[in-house]
């Protein structure tokens, strides 16, 4: 009988595909397992690229907490508890830890002899809810410093009773969506330099220094953006650089594919950053103010990590490395 398993992870961007390796795992220990996914409805075509994934329930309590009291509302959270008990799982999975997820677990119907399987602790810095235990039936001990990527993957590999033996693989296909006009059809850079949290952000300096190297000279440097504070820093910096773009606003999608196809990514700690890392293209990452160990991309040599908590990356530092990238081809 081939194992039924539901993943509740449903945030943020970075964090969901950080969750996706685990998938892979499954798959390779169990071949027939059938894998469904709960995640924020924002995030449910991103989860649709991974090829693991059977069936994703979208989870929208972000949209219902400002109409709680609609009738709308109130059909679509039924319709969202119905989804969770049309089927019987073997396992569901609380990658997440809060309180909200391991209420979701709860509500999902198990088949006889199912369990319930999370984490028994945080990590450090991770927003980790103690009493989300009291819907697990397995908890999970994992390291205080344990990568994003690894702790999913842990998390799986005790409850189905397999070791980790393999690099993470994120399983991801290609975005569905005709190439935009403001794609170019050759090679060119992605510079992700916008992050929610100011301190986590690069130098406008060391921006203006990269793309000003000689390997860039001629290639398009596309700089997505996602306020407006973000869109008059990339403005600046198209002002010092002659092949850079600012791009239009893009949908969630339209940034994974500039992502997916980039010949050269630059990114700070942000979610764009870890799918260019997870698509293994060539991609140099940026740690100024989190700790890299929790989500650096370790799992190929196409990816470079730079800095730390409160260690910025050096301009050199950084030129070096998208100098190694650019040398070693096979974009």
């Amino acid at each position: 009988m081939n194992v039924k398993i539901l993943i509740v992870r449903v945030s943020s961007l970075g964090d969901v595909v950080h969750n996706m390796p685990m998938v892979a795992d499954i798959l390779k220990h169990h071949p027939g397992a059938q894998i469904d996914w709960v995640v924020e409805e924002a995030y449910a075509d991103l989860v649709r690229l991974n090829r693991g994934v059977r069936k994703i329930i979208p989870f929208a309590l972000r949209r219902w907490r400002r109409t709680l009291l609609t009738a709308r509302t109130r059909a679509e959270m039924g319709a969202f508890r119905d989804a969770l008990r049309n089927e019987s799982y073997d396992v569901v999975f609380d990658t997440q830890g809060l309180f909200k997820t391991g209420l979701v677990m709860r509500l999902a119907q198990l088949a006889p002899g199912g369990k319930r399987v999370g984490l028994a602790n945080a990590t450090e810095g991770s927003g980790y809810e103690p009493i989300s235990r009291v819907f697990h039936t397995q908890s999970v001990k994992v390291d205080r410093r344990c990568h994003a990527v690894l702790r999913a993957r842990m998390v799986a590999a005790e409850a189905l009773g397999y070791r980790i033996d393999t690099p993470a693989d994120f399983n991801l296909q290609p975005p569905p969506l005709a190439l935009p006009a403001w794609l170019p059809t050759g090679p060119y850079a992605a510079f992700f330099h916008a992050t929610a949290r100011d301190a986590k952000r690069w130098s406008e300096a060391g921006w203006a220094a990269i793309a000003a190297m000689p390997q860039l000279r001629g290639m398009p440097i596309l700089l997505p953006w996602g306020n407006d504070k973000e869109k008059e820093a990339a403005k600046r910096l198209a002002a010092t650089v002659p092949n850079a773009v600012v791009l239009p606003r893009l949908s969630t999608m339209e940034a994974v594919l500039l992502a997916q196809r980039a010949a050269l990514a630059v990114g700070v700690d942000t979610g764009l950053t870890h799918i260019a890392a997870a698509y293994v293209r060539p991609t140099v990452e940026l740690y100024c103010d989190s700790p890299r160990w929790k989500t650096e991309g370790n799992w190929s040599p196409r990816i470079i990590n730079l800095g730390d908590a409160g260690q910025p990356p050096t301009i050199p530092d950084a030129q070096a490395a998208v100098a190694r990238l650019l040398e070693q081809g096979g974009a």
